[in-house]
């Protein structure tokens, strides 16, 4: 009988762990002779491949001598919590990846964190090992700490190391040792991962992630935790409520490579999926008919912030859009819930308006994202965060920042952080940066990437996850400055940005069709100002020396959807199609905004 291990790789965004996955195969013979294989082959959706992050979780599996190695590829990123902490539930031991120069991260912490917590076996992998500036020996001091400060046992303490270089497809147990292929980090899976123990008894199966097929429906993904689970066999599917509903399975897989292949029974410990059984959700429990058992629910973070997604009702409403009511977007929304646990969709009394709770922006802007490739238009609101009551007291979601920047800039920002309501915790140098880490509340972050960019200039780079709910921290002073809003409906022209350049910074660019309400760019002052962009210049039969000189207008700011949520007020809105990003205000006409700003005095 084949042996199985079950590991979930993790790391922090950006530490290599999918182009490690990626030579694990290629070494492997997953992949046949001269077949053209694309990178990052774990990255199947668009947009993990455009930003380099996972946001899915991924199952494949590994041949290596008489065993089969089950790889859970792990988001790195806090705000996809929901997605990491399910899926580790399938894993006995997990492979934490870490840069060779960058060391642990906060998403490392997050993600080791819920592993230790789970009891699961650590492999430590200082991967990258070939950067010129790598310095693996304080890195791996750095992990150690990390790990007495999640209040590892001593079990977990006592990890093996392995140097690699997920780019190059090796790995040593030893600096010195000969770099050639990544067996070495194979056969230290199979010496230290546990193999899943044979549990006796009634079948046992708890879904983790689902998928989604247009032919067969929802397909449950999980491990068998217990018995046998068999095609043949009478079974009941035990809800989160505790409702129970006999069930059969129309097909079984379990995962071989980059396939799933159909099977008849899958023994414990191993992974597989299931299709047929209709309503399954995440949690649910696939056990015997004659005695159903429940497994322990998984405990899902709670969301920290909210934006409400209406209807787009701008005069451009329809023009790229395939899905635009108000039913098209409730329908999508519910269908997210299906397999995305950490989102959360309430009715707000509108029938246009659903608020939508995530785990972060970028949370959220990736549900966004996802939207408009499939053809909806809708328009959001600012991104607001979810207070809580603790002991009668108002409490706000506060989150760990850590921020490597050069030398010289550090003051700066511990100085803008600190106008953030931010509290420094620690102070430390890896070369020629300064790695700051502080307690911010959630509220504190928005907008705040961009400033930090500007002050130095590019070089900083900021990461934060969730930290808890503390009291609340008081007022945080947003953008300060106003926006230049169009007067009217057109196309702009070069001329009328230039005349308008000294008034602020544009978002737009000469030729762009703008209507009026929306927002053409950040003013200098703390008001809002309208503009008028469609103003052509008027010709005459006289010239004059100079008059006909080249227009020479600053480049128009671009902002990335992140952005622009973290740079709207409350009375401004996102509009978001397929094809464009605008920003703009609830109220398109000036009359309308001036009674609704009389209203809040």
């Amino acid at each position: 009988m084949i042996q199985v291990r079950n590991i979930a790789i993790i790391a922090h965004v950006d530490h290599g762990k999918t182009t490690l996955v990626d030579q694990l195969l290629k070494q492997s013979q997953i992949f046949r002779k001269n077949q053209v294989v694309q990178e990052r082959v774990l990255d199947s959706n668009d947009l993990e491949r455009e930003r380099g992050i996972t946001i899915l979780s991924k199952n494949i599996s590994i041949p290596y001598k008489e065993v089969k190695i089950n790889l859970i590829d792990t988001p790195g990123h806090a705000d996809f919590g929901g997605e990491v902490e399910r899926v580790l539930k399938m894993a006995d031991g997990v492979l934490l990846l870490v840069d060779s120069f960058e060391g642990p991260m906060p998403q490392t912490r997050f993600v080791l964190e819920k592993a230790l917590q789970l009891h699961l076996k650590p492999i430590i992998v200082i991967n990258k090992i070939d950067r010129a500036d790598n310095r693996p020996a304080e890195v791996l001091d750095e992990i150690y700490d990390l790990f007495i400060d999640l209040n590892a046992d001593e079990d977990q303490l006592d990890f093996p190391v392995v140097y690699a270089s997920g780019r190059d497809g090796w790995a040593v147990k030893e600096m010195e040792d000969e770099k050639k292929d990544l067996v070495p980090l194979l056969d230290t899976i199979v010496n230290h991962i546990p193999e899943p123990e044979f549990l006796e008894g009634d079948t046992q199966m708890q879904v983790t992630t689902l998928d989604y097929s247009d032919y067969v429906g929802r397909i449950g993904i999980g491990r068998v935790f217990r018995g046998t689970l068999s095609k043949n066999k009478p079974l009941s599917i035990i809800h989160r409520d505790g409702t129970i509903k006999e069930i059969s399975l129309k097909q079984l897989f379990i995962f071989e490579g980059l396939e799933r292949k159909e099977v008849d029974e899958v023994s414990t410990g191993d992974i597989c999926a299931i299709v047929g059984v209709g309503d399954i959700n995440i949690g649910d429990t696939i056990a015997d008919r004659e005695n159903p058992e429940p497994l322990p629910i998984i405990a899902i973070d709670e969301p920290t912030i909210s934006m409400n997604f209406t209807v787009n009702t701008s005069p451009f409403y329809g023009k790229d859009g395939k899905y635009v009511t108000s039913r098209h977007l409730m329908e999508r929304l519910h269908k997210e819930l299906q397999s995305n646990v950490a989102l959360q969709v309430q009715e707000t009394g509108s029938p246009d308006t659903h608020k939508v709770s995530g785990r972060g922006i970028l949370h959220l802007s990736i549900l966004m994202e996802n939207m408009r490739r499939e053809g909806y238009e809708f328009a959001v609101g600012p991104p607001k965060v979810i207070y809580k009551e603790i002991n009668g007291k108002k409490a706000e979601p506060i989150e760990i920042l850590v921020v490597d920047v050069p030398n010289d800039s550090a003051g700066k920002v511990i100085e803008l952080v600190g106008q953030r309501r931010g509290e420094m915790i620690k102070m430390e140098q890896k070369g020629s940066l300064t790695a700051l880490e502080f307690h911010i509340p959630s509220r504190g972050l928005m907008g705040l990437r961009n400033r930090v960019l500007t002050m130095t200039a590019g070089e900083a780079i900021m990461h934060h996850r969730f930290y808890q709910y503390e009291y609340f921290k008081g007022s945080i002073t947003q953008r300060q400055n106003g926006v230049l809003i169009s007067m009217h409906e057109g196309s702009s022209t070069a001329y009328a940005i230039d005349s308008l350049q000294d008034r602020g910074k544009f978002f737009i660019d000469p030729g762009d069709v703008v209507y009026q309400g929306q927002i053409l760019g950040e003013y200098n002052k703390e008001f809002d100002i309208e503009v008028h962009v469609q103003r052509g210049k008027k010709l005459t039969n006289m010239r004059s020396s100079g008059a006909d000189k080249a227009v020479k207008i600053t480049p128009a700011i671009k902002f990335t959807l992140e952005e622009m949520l973290e740079f709207i007020r409350d009375d401004e809105l996102v509009e978001v199609t397929p094809k464009s990003l605008r920003m703009r205000k609830v109220y398109l006409d000036p009359n309308e905004r001036k009674r609704f700003n009389l209203k809040k005095i």
